[in-house]
């Protein structure tokens, strides 16, 4: 599994751990990914995707086998 959003790609920066006294050392930034089950090409898949995209709703997760159809 690589550490990248299967949705919008996003992928692990590279930045500078800075100490008190100036010293730099290289790290990284990872993106917070889950694996969630989506609807992928209409069938339910795990995917790995970034928290953001699940917020805003660009992952469709499946409807529940256990969900109670309402009839209004």
């Amino acid at each position: 599994m690589s550490k990248m959003c299967e949705i919008c790609g996003k992928k692990p920066v590279i930045g500078n751990h800075v100490s008190h006294a100036h010293n730099v050392t290289k790290r990284r930034f990872m993106p917070n990914l889950q694996k969630v089950k989506a609807l992928v090409n209409g069938s339910p898949r795990r995917i790995t995707v970034c928290t953001q995209c699940i917020k805003s709703g660009r992952v469709v997760k499946p409807a529940s086998k256990n969900a109670i159809p309402t009839t209004e």
